[in-house]
């Protein structure tokens, strides 16, 4: 499992396009998703560099 902080994510609009960011490259992920701590959770058979990088490219950059 992965955890991701994700700073710029604020409500359920953000939490949705990160969700389908993350599916689009791995379509058998679990994504969970905590709004209020900000917080990303995924578990999948994808490397950690690829979903920051979905996240990225939806606008979401994970913190480092």
């Amino acid at each position: 499992m992965h955890e991701f902080n994700v700073p710029h994510m604020t409500c359920g609009g953000c939490a949705s396009r990160i969700q389908a960011a993350l599916k689009r490259v791995d379509p058998d992920s679990t994504v969970v998703v905590n709004i209020p701590g900000r917080q990303v959770q995924v578990t999948s058979r994808v490397d950690r560099q690829t979903l920051s990088q979905a996240m990225a490219d939806a606008g979401y950059a994970p913190a480092a």
